[in-house]
């Protein structure tokens, strides 16, 4: 049997874009110590070096995430920042920089986006950032640069806790708290998708929304008690917690026997486990996975245009402290997003 031999490229060369030799040194957002939005500064800083499998990316944009502002005010990943200045961001679009080898599957040149190695590595909030070469997916064709950014960590939390943890089909009934954040935007367009009948929580002026993004019924915490008005349900995926009006807690009286609750925000409620066995429901906690295989998927239904991300506000590097008090203003309807570089 005869072998054609290897491409020393991949099938989309021509969606390359032309490089040019990185700096030496790279326009960042970093902070000194654990504080407010302002403890963000801009800061001139060396260009990582990626080491093994390691790529570098050049950053067009990079998503902002609640876990960005929780880690610099001291909580969320902060304790395992190994030194000062830091630069935060998980999530990114951009353009390959530096390939590992020349027949990696990501040449130089390639659009890409994914989550970084924050805080075993720099973060995205910069003009380039090394990533592992399993994090990574080529870059949705109909996204902007701006949108892609808004994708990976939030569509790949969504994934797992919807497609991996609570196994989403067809007549599932799943409750979905914060449903118009960016995790839960994306579980709900997803746990539709394979065919589970979904209930969201979130503000009214988001009800008629998240309708058009596949949610059978929308439920205003500002007006209704959810408790009131759903039961019986075999999935609460919980992106609250019980740090506001025991939204946990009160969740657990919904689900069947048996049933699955799945907590997301990181010490949101430390005693779920033991709550959940007293009602007679299994419970999990979920940390998302940058799997760059199930990003490549979530990319597909993206430009199929089966799931859709929303950003809802852009700032530039220069203003990540304006990013974070939105961020923490509450009240975002999908994503927020820094604008890092020209595209």
């Amino acid at each position: 049997m005869r072998f054609r031999p290897l491409r020393s490229t991949p099938a989309l060369d021509a969606d390359l874009v032309t490089v040019t030799e990185p700096p030496a040194q790279m326009q960042a957002v970093v902070f000194d110590a654990p504080g407010g939005p302002d403890a963000l500064r801009a800061a001139s800083v060396p260009v990582p070096s990626p080491v093994m499998s390691e790529v570098l990316v050049r950053v067009v944009a990079a998503g902002v995430n609640p876990i960005d502002a929780k880690t610099r005010s001291g909580a969320g990943v902060s304790g395992q920042i190994s030194g000062f200045p830091s630069t935060l961001g998980f999530d990114f679009s951009g353009i390959v920089a530096h390939s590992p080898y020349e027949s990696h599957s990501f040449p130089p040149g390639t659009p890409v986006f994914g989550m970084a190695a924050f805080p075993r590595s720099g973060g995205t909030y910069a003009e380039y950032v090394v990533v592992p070469s399993l994090s990574l997916a080529r870059k949705p064709t109909s996204l902007s640069h701006v949108e892609a950014a808004g994708v990976p960590l939030a569509a790949l939390t969504a994934w797992g806790l919807v497609i991996e943890t609570a196994h989403a089909h067809e007549g599932q009934r799943m409750l979905i708290h914060a449903g118009s954040g960016g995790v839960g935007h994306f579980a709900v367009q997803l746990a539709a998708y394979f065919g589970a009948r979904v209930t969201a929580t979130a503000s009214g002026r988001n009800a008629s929304w998240l309708r058009e993004l596949g949610a059978a019924e929308v439920i205003d915490y500002t007006s209704t008690r959810f408790e009131d008005v759903v039961a019986d349900v075999d999935v609460v995926i919980d992106l609250v917690g019980n740090v506001h009006d025991d939204t946990g807690t009160r969740s657990l009286s919904l689900v069947r026997p048996g049933g699955l609750y799945i907590v997301v925000p990181t010490g949101s409620w430390p005693d779920y486990a033991t709550a959940a066995a007293a009602a007679g429901v299994r419970a999990t906690s979920y940390k998302v996975v940058p799997d760059g295989g199930a990003l490549a998927t979530v990319g597909r239904l993206l430009d199929s245009g089966a799931v859709q991300v929303y950003i809802d506000q852009v700032f530039d590097l220069a203003d990540a402290a304006a990013a974070h008090r939105a961020l923490e203003a509450g009240h975002a309807r999908g994503k927020i997003v820094l604008r890092v570089s020209d595209d």
